[in-house]
């Protein structure tokens, strides 16, 4: 599975390494490609888009589904 999201308070190398752990921490085999140029985070493995941006939300970003 394999779905896109725009995050866009994520502004710097330190909020896509924020944003990688929080998913990763839920889904440790997740493969996590972010985009600071465009906002936009790409999340490919078997993981929960619901529970992915809760993960992200978390962390301190607004994400919103494409």
């Amino acid at each position: 599975m394999s779905f896109e999201i725009q995050v866009k308070d994520m502004t710097c190398g330190h909020c896509v390494q924020t944003i990688t752990h929080a998913v990763q921490s839920i889904y440790p085999s997740a493969q996590v490609q972010a985009d600071v140029a465009t906002h936009r985070v790409q999340i490919h493995g078997e993981v929960d888009q619901a529970a992915v941006l809760q993960a992200i939300g978390d962390a301190g970003f607004t994400p919103e589904s494409l």
